[in-house]
């Protein structure tokens, strides 16, 4: 008897059943739910009747009292009818599904849609209305069909779904991203010059987080190549066309080209050839010859700017200028936002050379504080750092408990982003933070 109750369910035979039981009229639930008492007629009196969008069916289930969800077992028909299928309701209904983590309803109706190989174009909209609207979590699983169905591994859309699960993946968990990273690598390149663009300072900087200086080197000399190359090729074009808009990027062409250099720069800075490094700073440091900048091109120019001053100094305290410090704080005391990212640096040069930056801590002692629950991969990193330094530096002074306390910290940060560590990385680190320790 339940069985055959079940087969004889029917989405709207389910909304007529609430209507009942709810004592409502139609001009009730039109008043509840903001649909047309005209419209509802048609969706439920009318044959053939009028189909209902998951919106509707969301505000009916608001007039019912019902949560964000109700009859969506139901609501394919309303979609799959004689072998056709509706995209217009069945795109905005996947995605409704994935937001409120209605899994089930996703693998039902996922399952007869690939029948069809054609439509993992379908699943791919899906995946990047989802992304596009912030809700990179929830595409992943469609992107992760498109891959697995789509047999042309040079379509657009499989190319692009694997730059997108790249991005989508990216977290605090160093083991994962590296997978991705690896995932990833072997596509880029068939990507449109302009999304490569994008998607090499995604790599970059992802290494970047996980202190592989010579990938980040890698991806910062392809990325400086193909900005250069796309830059010029703008020349030209600009020289036989009156067109004037730059390639659809994320950030301004600018970015990619001094990014090019900073990130090039900043990885021989970790492999302390800094000598070298100064060199790249040269590269961004003044690029307002750059053609093609509106206001956005020009702020960023104004970063890169900063960026270059901040990086100089830290690179000639490196090299054991340390007497520009107050110099450099100075600077940097009109730079908030480049505050703590240069006191890793500066925590480095106090310890490489001995001297005292307590001052300087307690100065600017508000911008080394973090909740575990607000970091993202890069702070993630840069407090990953600071920590590391900053123990040593504490232990050199003979403020043991302080010092432990950061060490503690450090392990801390080290097990949330999953940074397992080398064991001859592990020595060099221990031998480090004894060597802190004065002799007695």
């Amino acid at each position: 008897m339940e069985l055959q109750e079940t087969m004889q369910r029917s989405l709207r035979s389910e909304i007529q059943k609430s209507l009942k039981e709810n004592g409502y009229t139609l001009s009730k639930l039109s008043e509840l739910s903001g649909i047309g008492t005209g419209h509802l007629s048609e969706m439920l009196n009318n044959n053939p009747s009028r189909a209902i969008t998951v919106n509707q069916l969301d505000a009916m289930a608001k007039a019912f009292g019902h949560a964000p969800g109700w009859l969506y077992e139901l609501y394919p028909e309303e979609c799959l009818s004689e072998g056709k299928i509706s995209r217009p309701r069945l795109v905005p209904y996947l995605v409704r599904c994935a937001e409120i983590g209605r899994e089930d309803c996703i693998k039902a109706i996922v399952s007869n849609l690939l029948e069809n190989p054609k439509n993992t174009s379908i699943l791919f909209s899906v995946a990047e209305q989802l992304f596009q609207s912030g809700k990179q979590k929830e595409s992943v699983l469609f992107y992760e069909l498109v891959i697995d169905n789509e047999k042309d591994s040079y379509s657009d859309q499989f190319v692009m779904s694997q730059y997108r699960l790249f991005r989508a993946v990216q977290g605090t968990n160093t083991e994962e991203n590296w997978k991705a990273v690896i995932r990833f690598d072997s596509y880029w390149k068939r990507l449109p010059e302009n999304v490569q663009l994008d998607a090499l300072l995604q790599l970059a900087n992802v290494c970047f987080m996980m202190c592989r200086w010579k990938d980040v080197e890698k991806y910062a000399d392809e990325l400086r190549n193909l900005a250069t190359i796309v830059y010029e090729n703008e020349l030209r074009r600009r020289t036989s066309s009156k067109a004037n808009d730059l390639p659809k990027t994320e950030r301004h062409l600018v970015v990619y080209y001094g990014q090019g250099f900073l990130l090039k720069a900043a990885a021989l800075k970790k492999q302390r050839l800094y000598e070298e490094a100064k060199k790249y700073i040269q590269g961004y440091a003044d690029l307002g010859w750059f053609e093609f900048l509106d206001e956005t091109g020009k702020q960023e120019v104004e970063k890169f700017r900063v960026w270059a001053k901040i990086n100089s100094y830290t690179l000639d305290m490196l090299l054991g200028n340390y007497e520009i410090l107050p110099e450099c704080i100075n600077f940097l005391a009109d730079y908030p936002e480049e505050i703590f990212p240069a006191l890793v640096t500066i925590m480095e040069c106090a310890n490489k050379y001995g001297f005292c930056i307590d001052e300087v801590l307690e100065r600017f002692s508000e911008y080394t504080s973090y909740r575990e629950d607000d970091l993202n991969g890069l702070s993630a990193s840069r407090h990953f750092r600071f920590r590391y330094q900053k123990a040593i530096y504490e232990l050199q002074r003979e403020r043991f408990a302080i010092g432990i306390d950061e060490t503690l910290r450090c392990l801390a940060l080290a097990d949330k982003m999953k940074l397992y560590i080398p064991a001859h990385h592990v020595t060099r680190v221990i031998d480090e933070m004894i060597e802190a320790i004065p002799d007695k």
